[in-house]
């Protein structure tokens, strides 16, 4: 599995970090060749002492990248499995199952969604996010029921990120709960249905009774560079607990 190449992002746009590039900060196009001035490439560097530069073992295999759990949790019909296989490297592992007349009005996906499969254990995914950091994806089921499972999948995971309907955000209340208890580092991602919300955001933070330190962001679970940069986030989330508990 670590053989699968890295995914190919695509470039900045102009006023991202492009931007910022000598060639756009100084009207210099890509593969110019060489500055102005510069007879050819720099000669390579020699130590100034007579030492010989040390070289780095010829066939010694790169490290594996370091792998990272994140759960992908949420209520039910949220998008939890859009998520996971929005971003996946590889053929996500689902356990859909067909749902039937005995879920009416236990399971509610919502006026909005043509949802006809429900999620019975688990989502798993992975993605690489360059050559030392890999993420493996758990999405976790979202009906009540199925909440005994929750334990397991969260073993060892270093964050999580709680999809949520903007227009249901009472079936996310669970989730929420189960983090601030477990004491896992989570993001709340506000799934944009049909590209709105519901609600503003600062509305659904005052709903949800989450603190400022608990991130909040609107993502599109079926774009892979929007899922992206929701697990950027969670990540960030996870690296600034990590580094406030080795101070302490």
């Amino acid at each position: 599995m670590d053989s699968v190449r890295s995914p190919e992002w695509p470039v900045a746009p102009l006023g991202g970090v492009a931007a910022n590039s000598a060639a756009a900060r100084y009207g210099m196009s890509p593969g110019t060749g060489p500055i102005v001035g510069r007879a050819g490439p720099p000669p390579p560097y020699r130590p100034s002492s007579g030492t010989a530069a040390v070289q780095p073992p010829v066939g010694k295999p790169a490290a594996p990248p370091i792998p990272v759990k994140i759960l992908i949790a949420g209520g039910f019909g949220v998008g939890k499995t859009t998520t996971v296989g929005a971003i996946s490297e590889i053929a996500p592992l689902t356990t859909e199952a067909e749902m039937t007349s005995a879920g009416i009005g236990v399971d509610d996906p919502g006026a909005r969604s043509t949802k006809t499969t429900t999620t019975v254990a688990m989502d798993f995914g992975c993605v690489t996010i360059d050559r030392s950091l890999k993420l493996y994806l758990f999405g976790t089921p979202g009906q009540t029921r199925f909440g005994f499972m929750w334990d397991d999948l969260a073993r060892g995971a270093l964050g999580a990120l709680v999809v949520v309907d903007s227009a249901r955000l009472d079936d996310c209340f669970p989730a929420i709960d189960f983090f601030e208890r477990a004491g896992l580092p989570f993001v709340v991602g506000v799934n944009a249905f049909d590209g709105r919300l519901a609600l503003e955001l600062g509305e659904i933070r005052w709903a949800l009774a989450i603190g400022d330190h608990v991130p909040l962001v609107q993502f599109d679970a079926r774009d892979r560079l929007s899922v992206r940069d929701a697990l950027l986030v969670v990540l960030d989330r996870a690296l600034d607990r990590a580094t406030r508990d080795r101070r302490a």
